[in-house]
């Protein structure tokens, strides 16, 4: 039989030497972002192809920015990202949990550990781990709270801005939160303005959009009333085809305008005949109806994005409709209030319905700055989320993992076989976490490290964690140093799944690319 090789144009690499390229691919993406890690994180600056520039220390907002080819790497950011999307921290912490892994599983293989019994042995560690964290978290009180959200956003911006946007995020979640605790982060709007300091920044009860009333003439603001949404408008229809009109009378054109300006009251009246306060609509609002309007006491808004749209229906729990003639009572929603602020010589129109909403305007001297507090805003929304839904903690400063990877140690004792040499090897990799955060603060990692494990084991403290301004262990629940029990569980399960995924990698085929010239059509041929 021929010989021909069955994959052909393909590169092939396996066995070993597969996997010894995927982690270094790893550890190389885990080693970019390292230095992003806690409080004493420096930043990167990220520049794009059109020379714009983005200075951040958010781990997956340089993870997603940066061009990355190598696949293993791109199975890192996914994990990253999926930790940005759940629990909307810890997306640094992932991929060093990862990378570190990763790193350890290589060198129980270089012992003669088979790949797939180090997977087996990290997956049982995070199985018990997923168990341990119940014993090491405790429940939040309201004063807790905002102190979390402050320890997620140490190293974004300086102390002033972490206090003012972890102290806006939490009222904000609060001001939606349903009596079941449940939060629909949709029911919040952000809106960002230059020109002012972070310490302006405020939050409104109801949602906010910049818009003002059509008419001066109608009322500024209206206390309770029944609402409407149109995905349309309130205009002349247009001819859709060509036509040819013969005009035999002169005033023909007249009678032409009178009909539409008819037919458009009409659909005023109907909105009057469902007592409507207040009309919304995606698309234009003719001119020649808004004294109309203002004299059956409408307040109307043209030209709302569909999306500001939806939030209103969700707000003022109302439908919207593709136009007036469509309406039905069951499409109606009701607001609380419904009137028109000016905010910094900006006008926008405030409406509070029966559905739980609220609005951050977020403000900063620059552009830069302000999109670095709309990425902090956003962290400190989701960890705000987290604490009013479920309300459990665990302490920062690396005491959780410390403690996470002490009750492991216990556990791989009773383990036979060398899936006790994964389990410690994954003890060890959680925890990285401490000397990343020390070797950031200039401070001794190994040092660190090796005095917190001990205060833990002499105190019996899940508490005990790296202060990283004295540089010796402390208890992090003194200096409320706190993060969601969430956070800590999303990483190990993210970190754990991709490190999974690429030890039970034997092989990787890549496609040969080569450069062909198109095909012409026939007639330039």
């Amino acid at each position: 039989m021929s010989e021909a090789p069955i994959l052909k144009d393909t590169t092939r690499s396996s066995g070993r030497e597969a996997l010894q390229k995927n982690i270094q691919a790893a550890m190389a993406l885990a080693e970019a972002i390292r230095s992003t890690l806690g409080p004493k994180g420096l930043d990167k600056l990220l520049i794009d192809d059109e020379g714009r520039t983005l200075v951040t220390n958010d781990g997956v907002t340089v993870l997603e920015t940066a061009k990355v080819e190598h696949p293993v790497a791109k199975m890192m950011i996914n994990a990253s990202s999926t930790q940005d999307r759940i629990a909307k921290d810890g997306t640094t912490s992932t991929v060093i949990l990862a990378g570190e892994m990763l790193q350890n599983a290589w060198q129980l293989i270089l012992q003669g550990i088979h790949p797939s019994t180090i997977a087996r042995g990290f997956r049982k560690s995070e199985q018990y781990l997923l168990q341990c964290i119940a014993d090491i978290a405790f429940e939040s009180d309201r004063d807790m709270r905002h102190t979390v959200v402050k320890t997620a956003l140490a190293g974004k911006g300086h102390s002033s801005m972490q206090e003012i946007v972890a102290k806006l995020s939490l009222e904000a979640v609060e001001m939606v939160a349903d009596e079941d605790s449940s939060v629909d982060l949709s029911k919040i709007k952000l809106i960002s303005q230059t020109g002012g300091i972070v310490e302006d920044c405020i939050v409104l009860r109801g949602l906010m959009l910049p818009k003002k009333r059509i008419s001066s003439n109608m009322k500024k603001e209206i206390i309770g009333g029944k609402i409407v949404l149109i995905d349309g408008g309130l205009e002349k229809k247009t001819v859709s085809s060509d036509l040819k009109l013969n005009v035999t009378t002169t005033g023909i054109f007249e009678s032409f305008r009178q009909e539409e300006r008819k037919m458009l009251k009409q659909q005023v009246d109907q909105l009057v005949s469902h007592k409507i306060s207040v009309l919304a609509c995606r698309e234009s609002i003719d001119d020649e109806i808004r004294n109309y309007l203002a004299e059956h006491g409408i307040q109307a808004f043209r030209r709302v994005a569909r999306s500001d749209l939806n939030m209103l229906a969700k707000v003022c729990n109302a439908r919207t409709v593709g136009s007036v003639g469509d309406l039905t009572d069951d499409d109606v929603g009701a607001f609380v209030s419904s009137k028109n602020i000016t905010l910094d010589n900006k006008d926008f129109w405030v409406v509070e319905g029966s559905g739980n909403a609220a609005t951050i305007v977020a403000k900063a001297s620059t552009v830069d700055v302000v999109g670095e507090v709309e990425r902090c805003f956003d962290d400190a929304l989701g960890v705000s989320v987290q604490l009013i839904e479920d309300g459990l903690v665990v302490c920062g400063g690396g005491a959780s993992y410390v403690a996470l990877a002490r009750r492991l140690r216990r556990y791989a004792e009773t383990i036979p076989g060398r899936e006790q040499l994964a389990v410690e090897a994954y003890a060890d990799a959680i925890e990285v976490i401490v000397r990343v955060l020390a070797e950031n603060a200039g401070i001794d990692p190994i040092s660190a490290l090796l005095d917190v494990v001990a205060e833990q084991t002499n105190a019996d403290s899940n508490n005990i964690g790296i202060n990283l301004q004295t540089g010796r262990p402390d208890d992090m629940l003194s200096h409320g140093i706190l993060e969601p029990k969430g956070i800590v569980r999303q990483a190990i399960i993210g970190a754990t799944e991709v490190a999974i995924s690429i030890l039970r990698i034997d092989d990787v085929l890549w496609a040969k690319q080569q450069m062909e010239m198109p095909e012409l059509p026939e007639d330039e041929m």
